[in-house]
């Protein structure tokens, strides 16, 4: 989705401090990148995190949106740093490409017509199985489409918000048929805006590590580790250099240091607070919506959830 964003104040950034992410050194990256992992069948998210921390010869590792061991595809994975903010830094939809196997012969319009239904706002209880408190809870069904008929198999495609069950949602859509389905297959193509193009297989990234470590050559693991900014999926704010060393020490940021920021924010956000040279800085939670921020001259715009830059990169104006 394309954003357009509002300029509050006319500022320019120090080259002394900070620098553009592109930047960075291998070990600046691998202190704060994100590996997107083509995850496999079989092994569930924590054991890849796992394999990939040891890999990369990380102190620490960890991932954004647990996908189940027979669950394959993109499984974005922060090192070091970058664990502060993965559980924050994808809210928004996730796609998936899988198949449904109906329990009787269905025709084609009423799988069509089924799917069409499940479009939209739904309601789900999580399995006996999930992480999280079993209570009905709406999730959003951006589209639901077929892609191939197989018999009484469908391969299809579904974009929704984070945290709906896709086995549920097909067997939810075997029972309103009246003959019952089940998932047989499910494979993660978009987590935010990280697509699948841009996922590495477990090996891509040892082969990376090893040309790094014994050849030097650093293009591979370039490609291999994302800069952290790169796979956000949050709206932005961007801090004047003056007020970014107090969001780092933890304050909250209030009006006189913002220079600019997305349209369609509104409060209650998770948005991210950036540098003027694209740095994250923080992931904050929005206490104004976009219009209200343009015309504060004082106040709370945005209080940190969680700080990503090291303290002391920019300057103490305080």
């Amino acid at each position: 989705m394309i954003m357009g964003s509002m300029t509050k104040s006319e500022e320019e950034t120090d080259s002394k401090y900070g620098k553009l992410p592109e930047e960075r050194s291998i070990a600046e990256l691998m202190d704060s990148g994100v590996v997107i992992a083509n995850k496999p069948q079989g092994p569930s998210s924590h054991e890849v995190t796992s394999w990939v921390k040891k890999m990369l010869d990380a102190s620490r590792a960890g991932h954004a949106g647990t996908l189940d061991p027979n669950v394959s595809g993109v499984l974005p994975i922060g090192l070091n740093r970058a664990t502060r903010v993965m559980g924050l830094m994808l809210k928004g939809s996730k796609e998936y490409v899988g198949i449904v196997k109906f329990h009787c012969d269905v025709e084609k319009d009423a799988v069509e017509g089924i799917f069409q239904k499940f479009t939209g706002e739904v309601e789900q209880i999580p399995p006996v199985k999930s992480a999280v408190k079993r209570a009905l809870r709406k999730r959003k069904v951006y589209y639901l489409e077929p892609i191939e008929f197989n018999g009484r198999e469908v391969l299809f495609r579904v974009g929704c918000e984070a945290g709906t069950y896709i086995r549920k949602l097909c067997f939810d859509m075997g029972e309103e048929l009246g003959c019952g389905a089940n998932m047989l297959e499910l494979r993660r193509t978009k987590a935010g805006k990280l697509e699948e193009g841009r996922a590495s297989k477990l090996q891509d990234v040892k082969d990376a590590y090893w040309l790094w470590e014994q050849k030097g050559d650093e293009k591979e693991l370039r490609r291999v580790i994302l800069n952290v900014e790169d796979a956000l999926d949050l709206k932005r704010i961007w801090l004047r250099d003056s007020a970014v060393e107090a969001v780092c020490s933890g304050a909250v940021l209030a009006a006189p240091g913002v220079a600019r920021l997305d349209e369609g924010i509104i409060a209650g956000d998770t948005v991210a607070l950036m540098s003027l040279k694209d740095e994250l800085v923080s992931v904050a939670v929005a206490e104004a919506s976009s219009d209200e921020i343009m015309k504060m001259e004082r106040g709370v715009v945005a209080k940190t959830m969680r700080v990503m830059m090291k303290k002391g990169t920019y300057p103490k104006c305080w």
